[in-house]
């Protein structure tokens, strides 16, 4: 019995669709998700996975199917039939395209606004001025040239003011050389933010740490202990707020097992909110390249239980004090700063040179 070619057709569907959905939850692309927003990242990669994987299988199927099945036979040197256009056709597979894009950019937004990184009130914090509008390009220039289009506060500087009252950040920061920008949303310059999702908006996060990037090294403090260290500890289901800015050129801030990534630019306060949600140690890489060592900027950002974090903190406060009463001791007074502090800077987990890019 010849089964039907809409029989065929249906079976064939199932099974793509099958084998699509079976792929997009199980394809091993990405690492383990270890933050809270991680879950929404992962939920819209597998979707646009399991589309594209019955687009690719479709696609490819006919393909193969057609060559296969009209190809030359030998003997045979006939012309093709004539083939005209089907413009009902061409009308779907124009529509189908266009649907799915259109889906995906509003599940897409709809992620971006669960994870913090929409503000619908950051347009109205510099509104640009009626001569701006009209001379955009200028504008631009003068956003780029630290020149405010309007009497706006400068929220950057409020910011980095406010991490500098922090002694161990303004150790580590050279905000004094560096201006801090004017943002201009109307010409497209903020300082770039992930803020709290929409269910925690409004709430102070749990945990403040300031980070500070340059060449090649990250540099953690954090302002309610006056902790600086190299590595950035972090307590698992609590809010985290990274406020981020960069000595020397721009860095950026990416941890894969969180699915977020943030720049880090001279003259701008980046700001970044996440939640751990599972222990372990994970790399923290600089995905901006920022010069010839570039690829060995990274660190480790460690998970742990609040009851470790907290015996952590503990330690690095009492190990801060001893270190600092033992160099009171014994240091001589021949030796400059950057040489007589680089044989501690093993135990805060800092490279020697950074002391000295920090020093100059």
């Amino acid at each position: 019995m010849k089964i039907p070619s809409s029989i065929w057709t249906l079976l064939i569907g199932i099974v793509l669709t099958l084998v699509s959905f079976w792929y997009g939850q199980n394809h091993g692309l990405l690492p383990a998700a270890a933050s809270d927003e991680a879950v929404l990242v992962d939920g819209l990669f597998n979707t646009m996975m399991i589309v594209s994987t019955g687009i690719f299988l479709i696609v490819e199927g006919v393909l193969i199917y057609s060559a296969f099945k009209y190809r030359r036979r030998a003997g045979d040197n006939e012309d093709g039939p004539p083939v005209e256009g089907n413009v009902p056709l061409e009308i779907l597979w124009t529509a189908i395209p266009a649907i799915i894009v259109i889906g995906i950019s509003v599940y897409s937004f709809e992620v971006y606004n669960d994870i913090g990184g929409f503000d619908p009130h950051a347009i109205h914090e510099a509104p640009v001025s009626q001569q701006s509008m009209k001379m955009h390009g200028a504008a631009i220039a003068a956003t780029l040239n630290d020149t405010p289009s309007s009497t706006e506060p400068n929220l950057n500087q409020e910011k980095s003011d406010q991490a500098m009252q922090d002694p161990a950040t303004a150790t580590v920061r050279n905000a004094d050389q560096i201006p801090q920008k004017q943002n201009a949303p109307g010409v497209g310059s903020v300082a770039p933010t992930i803020g709290p999702s929409p269910e925690k908006a409004g709430q102070p996060p749990e945990l403040l740490v300031n980070v500070t990037g340059l060449q090649y090294a990250w540099i953690f403090t954090y302002p309610e202990t006056g902790i600086t260290t190299g590595e950035l500890h972090v307590p698992i289901g609590r809010e985290v707020q990274i406020n981020m800015t960069a000595n020397d050129v721009i860095h950026a801030f990416w941890v894969p097992e969180f699915r977020l990534k943030q720049d880090a630019i001279p003259g701008r306060q980046s700001e970044i909110r996440f939640t751990p949600s599972k222990q372990g140690d994970y790399t923290l890489i600089c995905a901006e390249l920022c010069g010839p060592y570039h690829g060995a900027m990274r660190t480790q950002v460690v998970v742990e239980s609040p009851e470790a974090f907290d015996k952590w903190m503990q330690e690095q406060l009492v190990a801060s004090k001893d270190t600092l009463n033992q160099a009171v001791a014994v240091n001589p007074a021949d030796l400059s700063p950057h040489e007589f502090l680089s044989p501690y800077t093993k135990e805060m987990g800092i490279q020697p040179e950074i002391i000295h890019q920090v020093h100059h």
